[in-house]
């Protein structure tokens, strides 16, 4: 009879090798008999716990306070690397330090495009969580940006301090670009406050099991785009500083996430397909669509398609739960959820399932 062999050897949940001569059967057969999905779901739950641990270095305090140390010291490097450029430091060399502007406002972009690198990689570890948490999420990334372009718009006043005339064509259309976009982030922000404040706690699978295989499934996929944004953040840096080229960081980003949470989509049809649920999720994917195709509209058009976007998805999650229990009430019973009367978003923590829906 061949011999026994630990499983805790291996880091996937598989046999480990045996040593050479012990038992007569071939590694390759004890992996087979192991089974194919049992190594999926070992590699899975691999890929998922290392996920849990850079979540955890991320989302610790030590991480917070090393982010906000580093936008305050990026900002203020570049004030002084902006004012050495304005008095001529710079002039004639080539390179990076060659196409330093000279006018101060280039910081607070600096500054807040940076901010916005750290909040997007937060919405990757959200993707793990609720859907519809990882929606609102999106939106609160999208106001910031277009807060940012609101900022942004500083840096066209060419004089310090600000002066600007009603005669003045350019002033003229960057402060009411600047109105525009800051309303527009304004009412996104009070959307995505209405769209917190509708959700509700829903069990979409009865099974404490495949909820915990459901979420596993989303780490993966959070990982995946989480080492997609790290490539393009690399991309970008190196396209900034060696061709001074404006690479569409935030834009493209928005693409791939429409990409995700499709496939987020298409997983969780493994573990539930009752037609609420999936148009819920579809919807909030739509929802992602907007917001690409706000970022990529032009100027005041944006910011409305946004606004548009995060009300779409408030009448999405209001319709959800008006009309949820009597969708519900027409499907088998095996495809019966438990609706909680609190909370702020679709329960898709292990912990919060107790048993059958009843």
């Amino acid at each position: 009879m061949p011999a026994q062999f630990s499983r805790s050897a291996s880091p996937l949940g598989l046999p480990a090798r045996p040593p050479r001569g012990v038992g007569d059967t071939p590694y390759a057969l004890i992996i087979h008999s192991h089974g194919a999905g049992g190594v999926m779901r070992a590699f899975i739950q691999y890929i998922a716990a290392l996920f849990d641990r850079v979540e955890a270095v991320w989302e610790g305090r030590a991480t917070r306070h090393t982010v906000s140390l580093v936008l305050i010291v990026v900002f203020f490097s570049a004030l002084v690397v902006i004012e050495l450029s304005r008095q001529g430091v710079f002039d004639g060399m080539a390179g990076p330090l060659g196409r330093v502007p000279t006018n101060h406002f280039y910081a607070i972009d600096v500054a807040f495009t940076l901010f916005l690198v750290f909040e997007l990689a937060s919405l990757v570890f959200g993707l793990a969580t609720s859907v519809s948490d990882a929606a609102a999420k999106q939106f609160e990334v999208f106001s910031l940006i277009m807060l940012r372009q609101s900022f942004k718009e500083l840096i066209y006043f060419n004089e310090e301090p600000i002066t600007w005339s009603l005669d003045s064509p350019e002033s003229r259309e960057a402060v009411q670009l600047v109105l525009a976009d800051a309303t527009s982030a304004l009412l996104i922000f009070v959307a995505v406050g209405f769209f917190y404040q509708l959700q509700r706690r829903r069990r979409f699978t009865e099974s404490a099991e495949e909820l915990r295989r459901f979420i596993a499934a989303k780490k993966v996929v959070a990982f995946i785009l989480l080492l997609v944004f790290v490539g393009m953040g690399g991309y970008a840096t190196y396209d900034l500083l060696a061709t001074a080229g404006a690479y569409a960081f935030f834009d493209a980003f928005y693409t791939v996430l429409i990409f995700s949470d499709v496939l987020i989509v298409l997983l969780s049809l493994r573990y539930s397909s009752t037609f609420h649920v999936v148009f819920r999720n579809s919807g909030f994917a739509a929802a992602t669509v907007m917001i690409r195709l706000a970022l990529a509209g032009p100027r005041y058009v944006d910011g409305l398609i946004g606004v548009g976007a995060a009300l779409y998805a408030i009448g999405l999650v209001a319709a959800y739960n008006r009309f949820a229990p009597v969708l519900e009430s027409a499907e088998p019973e095996e495809g019966v959820v438990d609706a909680k009367s609190s909370g702020d978003g679709d329960t898709e923590d292990p912990a919060a399932v107790q048993g059958p829906a009843v």
